[in-house]
């Protein structure tokens, strides 16, 4: 489409602009594997529209993406997902929700470039594969915290007994989470503000 010098380009909804209060924004991962709920996530706890790339799962993806504990996904996000929550009037977090299936996970060190920390999401039915994602995020020096959401038919266990399992540093923070709830998944992203504080405030966290 060409445009004269007197059309108006549309600039963002007013409900998307940033606040003018804002002072710093940071960069935060929602990480995990396929179907842990890193979309619903974003856009549960987003203050605008989210940006979405999922596209539908098809007959050509049988045997190469695994939808194990997620047989009625229809959908899957093949770049990534971006949302926006305002934690405070100065501080912004921009969400970034990597894709699940392992076949796009070449796209996580863009995702990772950048970010200041990381939410790993859990699903208990398939805790196998939270050990790539976490072991990527080390790799970078992306620190994280682990949020177990709860899916109805899940099996559930004390989150020492998980800790366990993960092999899940002490000063890691995790806890239960359901994405679904926009208060429960800003109390994750509330966690691992508090994380990153405390790691700032020793001197680890470069």
């Amino acid at each position: 489409m060409d445009f004269k010098d007197s059309d108006t380009i549309p600039g963002p909804r007013t409900e998307d602009r940033l606040p003018h209060t804002a002072e710093a924004a940071v960069k935060i991962v929602i990480a995990g594997g396929f179907g842990v709920g890193k979309t619903t996530m974003v856009g549960s706890v987003s203050e605008i529209k989210p940006l979405t790339t999922e596209e539908t799962m098809t007959q050509a993806g049988i045997g190469v993406d695994d939808n194990y504990g997620s047989p009625s996904k229809t959908a899957t996000t093949v770049a990534m997902d971006f949302g926006r929550i305002s934690i405070t009037d100065q501080l912004v977090l921009y969400l970034f929700g990597t894709p699940g299936q392992e076949r796009f996970w070449f796209l996580w060190n863009g995702l990772f470039e950048g970010a200041l920390g990381a939410v790993v999401l859990v699903d208990t039915r398939r805790l196998e594969v939270s050990f790539d994602v976490m072991g990527r995020l080390e790799e970078r020096g992306v620190p994280f915290v682990v949020a177990v959401n709860s899916f109805p038919d899940a099996p559930r266990y004390p989150l020492s007994e998980l800790r366990t399992a993960l092999d899940l540093a002490e000063e890691i923070p995790i806890m239960e989470c359901d994405v679904r709830r926009r208060a429960s998944s800003r109390d994750v992203l509330m966690t691992l503000m508090r994380f990153l504080h405390s790691l700032a405030m020793t001197g680890a966290l470069t």
